[in-house]
């Protein structure tokens, strides 16, 4: 819960005693300051309230970010110094930390700080109904491994948050293979796993520092997680995670793995639209199935669109017409394979939509970009629609069999 490393003596010994009638363990106040604790926070997990001494610091500023950079999202950080300068104690502000304590620190002072800290970390995260954007909520899912889900997922992010200028998140639940933050040729960081370890800490601030970002309205989480390490999650990070992104952007998509739609099926609990990707496959065909059977028991309430990519032209494995009739439904979007194309993405660190704007596998990514960015405005459209068409009192009769038979014949009424 606590660690502190200050620079001397005088005073630890007026922050153990305060610690301890915190209930926390007096061993957590190290000597040492500001190095002392990114170096230990570097090899260990952030406590959630951390207080650290800057008194050695020649830079305090710079160094608080050196600090940022290893402690994990969400801790509560109070600083300790000796410059009485309020412009010094803004900046700290500004950079993230809670509070600025000047020394020589007293017992009441220290402690009330403390408390004040264990309140915000464990203060319910609630959010004021009336600040709540439209928000849409878009998950993709392949019916097999190597059809491109992710590059459909990633491709969508860029194009919501480029082409509609939407602030878009991408969140890419492949933790130990994921390819989104690959693609967009970012280092993914670290911000997923420690979601994972602690999904108590996450809110608008864990949010903010956590994700990288890609543009200016694109921001995504994902990991590299170590192969040996497997995941151990019941997934409530992974939904605390959506409803952070449904106050903070107003697009989200999720790059779903089929293994998590599978074990976590509450992540498609308030998703908008799902896309499943596809090949033009008898393996494709019969997980299709199975696909939008699960969807039709499970997300009811979500808009399912079927989308077969890397077609190509000549005669392929199942051809479209009987893909089709096995999954009992029309394909929405087909995107052609072009193998060009996703090198030359490759080649420039980009989404593929963005390297290839104008080949028509970009221009079926685009349509149905504008096509998901429109359920919001069908969605609005629908809600007032009772409201436009409110019926008249003459409404409610059927004036055709209440007239007279001269009537019918084209007499004058």
């Amino acid at each position: 819960m606590f660690a502190a490393f200050m620079c001397d003596d005088a005073a630890l010994d007026i922050l153990r005693p305060v610690v301890v009638d915190m209930g926390w363990q007096p061993e957590k106040c190290n000597k040492g300051g500001l190095r002392n604790a990114i170096q230990s926070l570097s090899i260990t997990a952030s406590p959630a309230i951390l207080m650290v001494d800057l008194s050695e610091s020649g830079d305090p500023l710079n160094d608080i970010n050196a600090l940022a950079e290893v402690c994990e999202p969400g801790t509560v950080v109070i600083a300790v110094g000796q410059v009485n300068d309020v412009r010094l104690y803004r900046d700290l502000v500004a950079s993230g930390i809670q509070d600025y304590l000047l020394k020589p620190l007293s017992p009441g002072q220290v402690r009330d700080t403390l408390v004040q800290a264990q309140t915000i970390f464990t203060a319910p995260k609630n959010h004021d109904a009336s600040t709540v954007k439209r928000h849409i909520s878009t998950a993709v899912v392949g019916t097999r491994g190597g059809v491109g889900a992710s590059t459909i997922a990633t491709s969508l992010a860029w194009l919501f948050s480029s082409d509609h200028r939407l602030p878009t998140a991408l969140l890419d639940l492949d933790v130990h293979f994921g390819t989104g933050a690959l693609t967009l040729d970012l280092e993914p960081g670290r911000g997923l796993t420690d979601a994972i370890d602690n999904p108590s800490r996450i809110d608008g601030l864990f949010i903010e520092r956590a994700m990288i970002r890609a543009n200016d309205n694109l921001a995504i989480l994902s990991a590299e997680a170590p192969i040996s390490s497997p995941l151990m999650t019941d997934g409530s990070a992974f939904v605390q995670l959506e409803e952070e992104f449904r106050h903070a952007f107003e697009m989200t998509v999720i790059d779903l793995p089929r293994n998590m739609l599978i074990n976590f099926p509450h992540l498609l609990t308030d998703v908008n639209v799902v896309v499943v990707a596809t090949e033009l496959t008898l393996a494709g065909a019969r997980d299709a199935i199975r696909l939008i059977s699960w969807l039709k028991t499970n997300a009811s309430h979500a808009q399912p669109l079927i989308v077969a990519n890397k077609v190509h032209s000549g005669v392929g494995e199942i051809s479209k017409s009987d893909f089709e009739a096995s999954i009992e439904r029309k394909i929405n979007y087909t995107i052609p394979y072009d193998v060009k194309a996703a090198a030359n993405a490759a080649k420039l660190g980009q989404t593929f939509v963005a390297a290839n704007r104008a080949t028509k596998a970009g221009v079926v990514m685009r349509d149905l970009g504008t096509a998901i960015v429109a359920t919001s405005t069908e969605k609005a459209s629908e809600t007032a629609a009772p409201a436009a068409r409110k019926p008249s009192l003459l409404g409610k009769f059927d004036l055709k069999k209440m007239m007279p038979n001269k009537a019918k014949a084209g007499a004058p009424a």
